[in-house]
């Protein structure tokens, strides 16, 4: 360190002038870096079907320590809920920045009806069409899009060269293995047979005997991995969109994490009845989980599936969900060891919630909690954006603004959605904080303490409310007998009418 004290009152101006900047120079060594003044890249991992269910969000029965440890060194969202209980919707929703507006927006077919025919455009089509737009490298991996490889095709049929995404990727990568199709492999068994090519006859769960290589996110990985090799030394900023189907039905996963668990000790559902007060038109029939039709018991809303039943399906979507953590962990290990690190935001997103049994459905489709509150972890490599926890109601579409203000690029068009880079930073964030979701002829608010659905049917009652203050697991409607809070939440709830019953032009 310079002395400054032993300049001579007779040293030269020059000689002054120079031992400051010296000093100066020093001095700057030792400060904290700055934010650098290049644009990060961003990896975005999508998990299909994920809900708000590792340890991070106080499920210590869960074993997901990759999650875990990004969510401790970035910002964890506790009240994160998507616009659509259902994948296609849910990303149209988020990839767009809008609510849904017109019925094909429920629709798992939305990206397909609304972006695969467009010509390119200024306005792009989607955030990371945005990112492409700024000269960023957009690679894409496994299920970003509805489609589990970005393609347009039935599930039974031969893939097509059509993209679901026509515009925002600069390269799109999948590697089907021995399931030779997306959508075989997006429902994989072990043995390269899948749901189609097996009629449905098929359990919704599966421990294999293979290693993380012998289901497709195993695969997903590794070309994740691969692919972070050639960016290491990237002469452009890159978004990297990773997609895993885990823990999407079937629950299938490797021998290795069901051994994680003691199925004893995995709890069951908190609220496993039908709510009071309500129309069964809210809840389902378990479609979808009832089309694996060599399950032991069916699931319905007259009849509760056996405890031991429910215990090893939850032991199975566990067992995927810690699948599926793994395959992050050697994306991490990976950023770390490129030194990507240092300028990469990573966004761990859950595309809706799923009910475990809750309200007695096994699957999303619903305007309940279970339904639509997911994952959502960010981490910034900057440490005004390490905020470890926030409690700021955030919806999908609040995605789209975030991440482009994140990399200081400017949105061509008004989104749904609004910034939360404030409630990363840990600044109060705005009033009346709500989350709008869709469904079932259905608009459903989420605020702090409350959530009114308002259904647009014949069937009574069309009112529901929630209070989570006193009933935290949604097991009595309330609406009937709190006419005064209905009255006082329906105008904010009718903020977030898109008129998507009405089929009106968005303004």
């Amino acid at each position: 360190m310079i002395d400054l004290s032993k300049i001579s009152a007779h040293s030269n101006k020059t000689e002054i002038i120079t031992s400051l900047a010296v000093f100066m120079l020093v001095l700057s060594g030792c400060r904290e870096p700055e934010k650098k003044s290049v644009r990060p890249n961003i990896l975005f991992i999508a998990v299909d079907d994920l809900r708000a269910e590792i340890g991070a969000y106080g499920k210590d029965y869960v074993v997901s320590p990759n999650m875990d440890a990004i969510a401790s060194e970035g910002s964890l969202f506790l009240n994160h809920y998507v616009q659509v209980p259902t994948c296609g919707a849910s990303r149209h929703a988020l990839l767009t920045g809008y609510r849904p507006w017109k019925p094909i927006h429920l629709s798992n077919q939305a990206l397909e009806k609304e972006l695969s025919d467009k010509p390119e455009d200024s306005i792009p089509e989607t955030f990371i069409h945005r990112f492409k737009q700024e000269g960023y490298q957009t690679i894409g991996i496994g299920k970003i899009s509805h489609s589990a490889d970005g393609y347009v095709y039935g599930y039974e049929e031969s893939p097509s060269q059509k993209r679901e995404l026509p515009h925002s990727w600069s390269e799109l990568l999948f590697d089907a293995g021995k399931w030779k199709t997306g959508w075989n492999a997006f429902f994989a068994y072990a043995d390269g047979e899948n749901r189609q090519s097996l009629k449905k006859q098929v359990k919704p769960y599966e421990a294999g005997e293979v290693d993380d290589e012998g289901y497709p996110d195993g695969l997903t990985a590794d070309l994740a991995v691969s692919k972070l090799r050639e960016l290491k030394d990237p002469d452009q900023p890159f978004f990297m969109g990773v997609g895993f189907f885990k823990p999407h039905l079937p629950f299938n996963a490797p021998k290795k994490y069901w051994d994680l668990y003691d199925r004893n000790k995995i709890p069951l559902s908190e609220n496993p009845n039908i709510p009071e007060n309500i129309n069964l038109k809210s809840l389902h029939e378990s479609g979808e989980f009832n089309q694996y039709t060599l399950g032991e018991e069916k699931a319905s809303l007259s009849k509760s599936v056996s405890d031991s039943y429910a215990r090893k399906l939850r032991h199975a979507y566990l067992a995927s969900i810690s699948y599926t953590d793994a395959q992050i962990g050697k994306l991490m290990r990976e950023l770390k060891s490129t030194g990507l690190d240092k300028n990469t935001i990573i966004v761990i997103w859950g595309d809706h919630g799923w009910h475990l049994g809750d309200q007695r459905v096994w699957g999303k489709h619903s305007l309940f909690e279970n339904a639509l509150r997911s994952t959502l972890i960010i981490k910034s490599p900057f440490l005004e954006h390490r905020n470890k926890t926030v409690e700021t109601i955030i919806e999908s579409v609040d995605i789209y603004p975030t991440l482009l203000e994140l990399a200081n690029i400017t949105s061509m068009q008004k989104t749904d959605g609004k910034s939360f880079l404030n409630s990363m930073e840990g600044k109060e964030s705005e009033e009346n904080e709500v989350a709008y979701s869709y469904f079932k002829d259905g608009i459903s608010m989420r605020t702090k303490n409350y959530r009114l659905t308002k259904y647009n049917r014949q069937d009574e009652p069309t009112l529901e409310l929630y209070d989570y203050e006193i009933d935290p697991w949604e097991t009595k409607n309330i609406a009937a007998d709190s006419i005064k809070l209905v009255e006082k939440l329906l105008p904010l709830l009718e903020k977030g009418d898109t008129g998507i019953n009405q089929n009106t032009p968005r303004k």
